[in-house]
């Protein structure tokens, strides 16, 4: 991820071996990390389970708030590819009882079709 999509508000892929070392903590047993991006100081991550929302807080960000949806509460999402003049692709998730999505932006470069294809698996389990 380049330093200009994370002041976009685009996120990029992180890799999975930083993501477990970074992450790890958050996880219950026999739950891994299928996949994991990064905007400049927030995560958002998939694992088998859940997705993990992470809110780094304040200057400092030392506060952070973890935010797990489970994969069975995401009622419909969608996904939009980057384009020739829109150069982000981005993911709208709907979570039961919330009428507003969850919205994610990613740089060009970040694979939608992965994130696409996970949720499809764990949201359809």
């Amino acid at each position: 991820m380049g330093l200009m999509d994370g002041l976009m508000g685009n996120a990029g892929a992180i890799e999975p071996g930083v993501a477990q070392n970074e992450f790890g903590r958050l996880l219950g047993h026999g739950e891994q990390i299928h996949m994991a991006y990064q905007l400049i100081r927030d995560s958002f991550i998939f694992t088998n389970r859940r997705l993990i929302l992470v809110d780094k807080q304040g200057i400092t960000g030392r506060k952070v708030e973890y935010h797990s949806i489970m994969y069975r509460s995401i009622t419909h999402f969608s996904v939009e590819t980057a384009g020739t003049f829109d150069l982000d692709a981005e993911l709208k998730i709907w979570i039961s009882g919330n009428p507003a999505p969850i919205q994610k932006q990613f740089s060009k470069g970040a694979n939608i079709y992965e994130v696409q294809a996970l949720l499809t698996h764990f949201a359809a389990s």
